[in-house]
């Protein structure tokens, strides 16, 4: 397995539990303290990656390999991954060219095992995790032509005032309130971490941006006609979406959506745009 960017064999497992069993007194702090120490797990300024370690322990926990002292406080990340049962998957190293995986099967959700391997994908992989949705939205899981899993792709509700996107559009604040449903937002976007394959994440995103559309109508009755999405700029420069045409806009203003008072402080994001049809700024302002 591949958790937290480490590869992790049964001896690591076997090893971790030697740990556990030697040292029954050991909390979890310690626990992940020690492991970074005899693994040399380290961060580039020398210090252990401890917050890190951490997290991969609670993933071995979730997928039945080890067993945890008890907590001794509630975390306070408690709510990102929901509880729920993680699937079993393969992570064989899939490191060659596009054309040799296409053509790739990208797979609306739909039954309770897509939705739980879905689940599985972003909670132990993507750094955002994986918070349930709620309204209107659409999962996708990506396959290459021999049905091995590559990533998987989340949109949900759009984002309800952006400057720089409603500037662009040319949206007041009625038109935006008319049409807001017709744009839906990339909330999170996922290569398997043992998936390298160059040109792989824009390809997905040409593919998605020319189906997106019809899987909306045929799910909820009605059209998407522009895509959006939030990179932070401190940790991704937006390579793929620029690579797949998608349109820089500007920057977020570090706030979230329910900072009535401007004082919740949050990390600086690029906004880019994807258009599903030529006439989109048409539709968005004027469709109701």
């Amino acid at each position: 397995m591949v958790i937290q960017g480490r590869i992790v064999t049964l001896e690591d497992i076997q090893f971790i539990k030697k740990l556990l069993a030697d040292n029954p007194r050991w909390h979890r702090t310690k626990l992940s303290q020690e492991l970074c120490k005899i693994w040399n797990w380290r961060a580039s300024n020398g210090q252990i990656k401890d917050i890190a370690c951490r997290t991969f322990l609670l993933k071995l926990e979730k997928l039945g390999h080890i067993t945890l002292p008890p907590q001794i406080k509630p975390a306070n990340n408690s709510l990102r991954n929901k509880s729920h049962q993680y699937m079993l998957h393969q992570t064989s190293s899939i490191h060659s060219e596009l054309k040799s995986l296409s053509p790739l099967n990208i797979v609306p959700v739909k039954d309770r095992e897509e939705a739980s391997l879905f689940k599985t994908f972003l909670s132990l992989y993507h750094y955002l995790g994986y918070r349930g949705i709620v309204g209107e939205n659409m999962r996708y899981i990506v396959y290459d032509r021999e049905d091995n899993p590559l990533g998987c792709m989340l949109f949900g509700s759009a984002a309800w005032r952006i400057e720089p996107r409603d500037r662009f559009l040319c949206w007041d604040s009625e038109r935006r309130k008319r049409n807001l449903h017709l744009i839906t937002n990339n909330m999170r976007f996922l290569i398997l971490p043992w998936v390298k394959v160059a040109h792989l994440g824009s390809h997905i995103l040409g593919q998605v941006g020319k189906r997106i559309s019809t899987d909306w109508i045929n799910r909820y009755g009605h059209p998407i006609y522009l895509l959006e999405t939030f990179v932070e700029c401190a940790r991704f420069r937006g390579t793929i979406y620029k690579a797949a045409n998608w349109i820089y806009v500007g920057k977020t203003k570090g706030r979230t959506r329910n900072d009535r008072c401007k004082k919740i402080r949050v990390p600086i994001k690029d906004i880019y745009l994807y258009p599903t049809s030529k006439d989109f700024k048409e539709k968005l302002l004027n469709e109701s």
